[in-house]
């Protein structure tokens, strides 16, 4: 074979996030990689994106403690990698500097070889001090850029405005003219040299969406060979059904690596199974640099952890069909859809093509493609998150109506990509849309802070920009606002005197939790000095009173502060016997990740508060009572 193929797996993260809203616990990954050692993967994703946020705040564990357990297991026989936000890092606003610098070098000390860095916004100035410093340390930068499409135009009707951007520029029952294409290949490749520049060892086209067609990725795949000196790493998703055909154009058009996760793991809301992406490179004639005998023994073993995951997984009842492609025949008629499915790749037939690799996905019982998400635009982690998360709500019936409002939000906020933070943004603000329809608001009426941060500018410069009258209308004042490093505070590290005067973060790794994901962080801590508070005193600390529930007893009478969507109690900013003003915050609370103020409707004095920092509420729940 002439030509070969390396490849990245992206079970142990991008795969459990993009199917399992990432709850693959340590446990489970650590009966695993005994069996990656052998597999000689070019590269194993194994931590960044949700990983950090999820496994302290769903898993009770730590993020460092993944890192290193995993790297020690692993012993350099395959780069590992991580998946960084850039200015975003692996949370949900921007971050100074000082906070990535703390971060990579934390990282890299603990095993990380590889940083896949990209940009929700694409924009180039919030990924350039990022692969600075990853290369400054001796690690990989991977540049990422995030692959979206332009808006479908539509008629635009005055009954039915689509966004505050349509009700500004719509004319009554005319169709839209005809946007300027703004995602063009020629914009890919502008953002990839530009990346190359300034020092990206790899270039990597993130399709996070699974919205690259075929035809797309073909052209888009070639221009990048043609453009840049580095390798061209291709990663895309299943969901709206283009991901397995894509990946089969991207081969023949000259990717050096292609993201695939196993068998259990792949399809769907995640990336194509390697198995499958295996059968097609026999057919081309190209090499996969993988021992796909020690691939069958993770997969064999893949098995039960998903079944670990049932309570997440959306396909629990519809596993795939049991498949070894070294061992098993295939029926005539399916590898006749595989010979079928390589002439089209050939030949650029890319209907053919697709409706030979649905042919061949549907016998396999790989799911579907999903319709909604692929009208929506949205990335199948994002979808995936969005399920659990309202599950846990106990909103569930929101899903469809939120998933329908995300194009709108989308161009209103700037024409974002949707990938984390962006993602989660647009994502969670358009429940809150749903909501606020649902009890005859208008539309924006609730707000997250971070949907605020975004239109005001400070995540960077978006694709397209905001227009005024919304950025007012959302942040209060029509001007772009850009992040400002000098206003970053770093988070109290409080000394707890109920356990004893330790200090909340005892070192420098868990301090950095602190600064990443203040709320979560927060909380995972406190639990592990109490644990070794208790441990310490051989006694559990006495029990508190909940005076909360106690207060609530007295029946309510005067005006009242309720929770408008489902939520966690961050902060409150306020005690009984105060006086706020209208507009003033009286608590923080997070929903969907996002935190959100509520404030003060008008000047009142608070006589009760119903919750504390921690309590998780429901739709309504009454918050803090005023006095009549």
């Amino acid at each position: 074979m002439e030509r070969k193929l390396k490849i990245r797996d992206l079970t142990l993260r991008d795969g459990q996030q993009s199917l399992f809203a990432t709850r693959l616990s340590q446990s489970e990954i650590d009966k695993l990689l005994p069996y990656y050692k052998n597999a000689g993967f070019y590269i194993m994703e194994v931590w960044g994106g949700a990983v950090p946020d999820s496994v302290m705040r769903y898993l009770d564990e730590s993020p460092w403690n993944r890192l290193r357990s995993i790297s020690k297991e692993m012993k350099g026989t395959s780069l590992l990698s991580a998946l960084s936000r850039g200015r975003n890092l692996f949370g949900y606003v921007p971050y100074p500097d000082t906070v990535l610098e703390g971060f990579y070098k934390e990282a890299i000390a603990n095993g990380l070889n590889v940083m896949r860095i990209f940009d929700a916004l694409n924009d180039i100035d919030n990924v350039k001090e990022s692969i600075r410093l990853i290369n400054q340390m001796g690690g990989i930068a991977d540049g990422a850029v995030c692959y979206t499409v332009d808006p479908k135009s539509e008629p635009v009707e005055a009954e039915a405005p689509k966004g505050f951007f349509a009700k500004l520029f719509g004319k009554k029952t005319a169709p839209a003219p005809e946007p300027e294409k703004i995602f063009t290949d020629q914009y890919f490749v502008d953002k990839a040299v530009a990346m190359e520049k300034l020092g990206a060892k790899i270039i990597t086209l993130k399709d996070m969406a699974g919205l690259v067609t075929p035809e797309r990725a073909a052209s888009i795949i070639s221009k990048l060979k043609a453009n840049v000196s580095v390798p061209v790493d291709f990663h895309t998703h299943c969901t709206p059904g283009y991901g397995l055909a894509s990946s089969v154009m991207a081969i023949i058009n000259g990717v050096d690596i292609l993201d695939t996760n196993i068998w259990w793991f792949g399809g769907g809301s995640a990336a194509p199974a390697i198995e499958l992406v295996y059968l097609f490179c026999q057919k081309l004639g190209i090499e996969i640099e993988v021992n796909m005998e020690a691939v069958g023994e993770i997969r064999t073993h893949l098995k039960a952890a998903r079944e670990s995951l049932r309570d997440f997984d959306l396909q629990k009842d519809n596993f795939p069909r049991e498949f070894d492609p070294l061992k098993d025949t295939l029926p005539a008629d399916v590898e006749a859809q595989l010979d079928r499915a390589v002439a089209a790749a050939r030949a650029n037939d890319f209907d053919t093509l697709l409706d030979a690799c649905h042919a061949i996905e549907k016998y396999f019982g790989f799911p579907k493609p999903n319709e909604l998400v692929k009208n929506a635009e949205v990335p199948g982690g994002m979808y995936s998150n969005m399920v659990a998360q309202l599950k846990q709500l106990g909103a569930s019936d929101l899903l469809d109506d939120a998933m329908k409002l995300i194009p709108m939000v989308r161009r209103d906020a700037g024409l974002v990509p949707l990938v984390t933070p962006t993602s989660q943004i647009v994502g969670s603000q358009a429940v809150m849309v749903a909501i606020d329809r649902r009890k005859g608001n208008p539309d924006y009426t609730t707000k997250s802070n971070q949907f605020i941060s975004l239109v005001k500018g400070e995540y960077g410069k978006t694709p397209v920009a905001v227009v005024p009258a919304f950025r007012e209308k959302i942040t209060g004042d029509a001007t772009e606002h850009p992040y400002d490093v000098s206003t970053y505070k770093k988070p109290e590290n409080p000394t707890l005197e109920d356990m004893g005067g330790v200090k909340l973060a005892k070192n420098n790794e868990e301090y950095l939790l602190l600064e990443l994901l203040p709320s979560v962080a927060n909380g995972f801590l406190r639990k592990r000095r109490s644990e070794e508070y208790a441990a310490e005193a051989a006694k559990n600390a006495p029990a508190v009173e909940d005076k909360a529930e106690k207060a609530a007893e007295d029946p309510i009478t005067g005006p009242t502060l309720v929770a408008p969507m489902p939520g966690k109690i961050v902060e409150i900013n306020v005690k009984a016997g105060d006086k706020v003003s209208k507009g003033q915050v009286i608590l923080v609370y997070e929903a969907m990740k996002m935190e959100n103020d509520i404030t003060a409707e008008k000047e009142a004095v608070v006589k009760r508060i119903f919750v504390q920092p921690g309590d998780n509420v429901g739709n309504d729940a009454v918050l803090v009572e005023f006095e009549g």
